[in-house]
């Protein structure tokens, strides 16, 4: 693949190219304007990435991208390693934003439609996941959901590269939703589907570290404790049966998950 050069830019720069770019794309775009302060082009950029469909950049467009992501990165603390968590029979919990850290898979809690989020600036994780891996990513996914032909059923994984994150690859995986918060047998089996589907596929690529997200809670409807609890039954059955190496780190974002996990991962089994 030929290296696509451009023109030195500082970070302004990126952002502000990065943008008039995605203007371009849109019928709309010279109604919108650009906003001087940093923080609200940041926010800007984020949404038209947000919204943007899953098509081809230009080259010179994703080349910048990829550097304007990969400063961005520091610019948000850089990458967290795996060998700084506390690890506890190969499991850590660790509070922090996912897209920050470097395991060699992470998982996306995505919809059946295996997108990302489109709503702009939206605070789940499928829509970090999406902004700061690039928007390779949605055009990837595009490509397989395509292939396959129909949406994706729940508690399957599909894997894709990771882009712009630090970890390797992203496992995506889509929850059973729980509108009256109350899962009966069937939500449990889909959920604990979830999490083996993720790791019988990072076992069989030989990975070292998966981290899972609270895959299906939130707006998805199922109480934390009850997930956590499939989580890590889940989790503790396949490392002691199936895998002798494999780390896996259950990353929150609340302090009340990261209670329910220090919790259910300390008691003794």
């Amino acid at each position: 693949m030929t290296e696509v050069r451009t023109p030195p830019m500082n970070q302004s720069e990126r952002r502000l190219n990065l943008i008039e770019a995605l203007l371009a794309e849109r019928p709309d775009g010279t109604e919108i304007a650009i906003p001087a302060d940093a923080d609200d082009q940041r926010r800007l950029l984020r949404a038209l990435m947000n919204v943007r469909p899953p098509e081809p950049l230009a080259p010179e467009v994703l080349a910048i991208q990829d550097a304007y992501l990969a400063q961005r990165l520091i610019e948000r603390g850089g990458a967290t390693q795996i060998d700084t968590l506390a690890f506890r029979d190969r499991i850590a919990v660790w509070r922090g934003d996912i897209t920050l850290l470097a395991a060699d898979a992470i998982v996306n809690a995505a919809n059946d439609q295996m997108l990302g989020c489109f709503v702009p600036g939206h605070s789940c994780i499928d829509n970090a996941i999406h902004t700061y891996a690039g928007m390779q990513l949605r055009e990837t996914c595009a490509q397989l959901m395509d292939a396959q032909g129909h949406a994706e059923p729940t508690g399957r994984v599909k894997v894709t590269p990771a882009y712009n994150l630090p970890s390797c690859c992203v496992f995506h995986t889509v929850g059973p939703i729980v509108p009256s918060h109350n899962p009966g047998p069937r939500e449990e089996l889909l959920l604990r589907r979830c999490y083996e589907s993720c790791l019988v596929e990072a076992s069989r690529r030989g990975l070292d570290s998966i981290a899972f997200c609270c895959i299906s809670t939130g707006v998805f409807g199922y109480p934390q404790k009850a997930a956590a609890r499939v989580a890590t039954e889940a989790v503790r059955r396949h490392l002691s049966h199936n895998d002798s190496r494999l780390k896996v780190v259950f990353d929150v974002f609340l302090p009340d998950d990261e209670a329910i996990y220090q919790e259910l991962v300390s008691a003794t089994r």
